[in-house]
């Protein structure tokens, strides 16, 4: 159950990095969407500390890895799970499906989970020929299936959203396979298959939204990004399902931000840190445009262009009597545009007024501070290489009502 951005956090889904990282090349990074190559040991280091916050904060803290190895823990749930995925990862060629399925056979279902998630590269698969003519012009790539390094972002391939989820459908073919381990984890783990879960949003739909662009802003408001990743049409339709079938939610603000790599969801620009307090990026405010969509009397969606300030409008609909937007690195045009691209503006909030952020933003950091915001603050050297901090690097599955 979450209906807020800064109830306290009471359980949380995470992703410790692996060897999908060590995977990534220069060549392979715009294929896997990064931007550089993180450096493993100690992107560890620093996701055990992110961790560590958590759990020392009284969090209960689940890993992306178990839950998914413990879904397939069902007779026969194993061998749909591994057809499903090799499926979609678009191994089609039967005597390579064959060949990989048999190798996975050896592990159990932990390590097969971490195997997926890691890529298995041709070399790793015992007498693999080039049968195909596909194969043959393609002898040269080092992958059967691709690595997942994008996975340590948990916020992405679903939210949690009041007392359901929104599975989501990825902008990308490289990370819509993500979101086959949150399908896997709501449809057949113990703890989940049960539980009667609605569902907002599928990820079999075509048009993309990413819960880097999903956020809650109180029990009756959400906030959903335009961007570069999330699609105006899945918007409305994730609109028209939750408020039609979550009595709680009525109205749906859009937020139309800049479709750029450095503003890739709205988390990246615009975070809730208190129940009046929010992080900005300065950039989008001049070129923000906002709608709102709300059900009519008879139940029919309706759309309408906001002509206030995000100020005035997080003031009317939060229903509070003032609201402060506090602008990444104070809006400086160095240091906000250099704090912006290691997520400056990206804070996981564990409480009201309590967030986790890069030590690495020390401007914005000190600005926060200033404003009366308790921060953990958490080294992020190689975690900040994959363009996310750390609420893209998590999934609250419970927050505490406020």
């Amino acid at each position: 159950m979450v209906k807020s951005e800064i109830g306290r956090l009471k359980k949380v889904l995470i992703h410790r990095p692996g060897l999908e990282i060590e995977r990534l090349t220069p060549d392979l990074l715009d294929r896997l969407l990064f931007d550089d190559i993180p450096y493993l040991e100690v992107a560890r280091k620093e996701h055990d500390y992110f961790a560590g916050i958590l759990k020392d904060n009284g969090v209960e803290v689940e890993y992306l890895e178990d839950l998914t190895a413990e879904a397939i823990a069902e007779p026969g749930v194993r061998e749909k799970f591994i057809e499903q995925f090799l499926d979609e990862a678009g191994l089609l060629d039967e005597y390579r499906r064959e060949a990989v399925k048999s190798w996975l056979s050896k592990y159990n279902n932990k390590e097969l989970i971490v195997n997926l998630m890691s890529g298995i590269k041709k070399t790793e698969i015992d007498n693999l020929v080039d049968r195909s003519l596909a194969d043959r012009v393609n002898t040269d790539y080092p992958f059967i299936l691709d690595p997942m390094p994008n996975l340590y972002f948990t916020r992405d391939p679903f939210a949690t959203i009041g007392n359901g989820i929104s599975l989501n459908h990825m902008k990308t073919e490289t990370r819509n396979r993500e979101t086959i381990f949150a399908e896997y984890i709501f449809n057949f783990h113990p703890d989940y298959k049960d539980a009667d879960i609605p569902r907002w949003f599928s990820r079999y739909d075509k048009k993309s939204l990413e819960g880097g662009d999903q956020l809650v802003l109180s029990s009756e408001v959400l906030a959903l990004g335009i961007s570069q990743r999330t699609e105006p049409a899945a918007i409305e339709q994730f609109a028209s399902e939750i408020l039609r079938s979550d009595q709680s939610f009525n109205r749906v603000l859009a937020l139309q931000i800049p479709p750029r790599r450095a503003f890739m969801h709205l988390d990246t620009v615009f975070t809730m840190v208190d129940f009046d307090k929010f992080t900005i990026h300065a950039e989008i405010e001049g070129p923000l445009v906002v709608y709102s969509l709300t059900l009519d009397g008879e139940g029919q969606l309706q759309i309408s262009k906001e002509k206030s300030t995000l100020s005035e409008l997080l003031k009317t609909y939060l229903g509070l009597e003032s609201v402060e937007l506090i602008r990444c690195a104070g809006g400086d045009l160095i240091d906000g545009g250099r704090e912006q691209w290691n997520d400056g503006s990206n804070t996981l909030a564990i409480a009201p007024g309590e967030v986790v952020v890069y030590t690495r933003n020390y401007v914005t950091n000190r600005l926060l501070e200033e404003k009366g915001i308790k921060l953990h603050k958490m080294p992020s050297s190689e975690l900040s290489r994959g363009r996310g901090g750390p609420r893209c690097m998590s999934m609250p599955l419970v927050r505490e009502k406020i």
